[in-house]
């Protein structure tokens, strides 16, 4: 199931993560690009991320933990999906993320930060900014 035209979720995946990842998202229909196609590529600071994602309003895909802390401290990213299954193989990942992804596409409806463990999709709370 591919979201609907005009309502597909927006991604920007980190480097640390697969580029295949951001195949596979446009694979099922949503707008999403590695951090390998910015100008700096995979040398892009988490800021600049932050920066491209908010103004592209777009979800920030890491693994990487400092992301969850400047998205809890002052809601930048604006929206972060959170993979913390650990290490895993490249074809488990896409796995995982194909057998969920409407699932975490609907999540974003309701929270601003999802994460994406192996067994789990958890949700947190929209949270206020001043």
């Amino acid at each position: 199931m591919s979201p609907e035209a005009g309502e597909s979720e927006r991604f920007i995946v980190d480097a640390q993560l697969p580029r295949s990842l951001a195949v596979r998202l446009t694979e099922f229909g949503y707008d999403a690009i590695h951090v390998k196609e910015l100008p700096a590529g995979g040398d892009t600071s988490d800021s600049e991320i932050t920066r491209v994602a908010d103004l592209e309003r777009r979800i920030v895909v890491t693994k990487d933990a400092d992301f969850r802390h400047t998205h809890e401290t002052g809601g930048h990213p604006h929206k972060l999906l959170l993979v913390t299954v650990g290490n895993i193989k490249n074809r488990d990942l896409l796995a995982l993320v194909s057998a969920h992804h409407v699932t975490i596409s609907a999540a974003f409806a309701h929270a601003d930060f999802v994460e994406l463990g192996s067994s789990a999709l958890t949700l947190h709370p929209r949270r206020e900014y001043s």
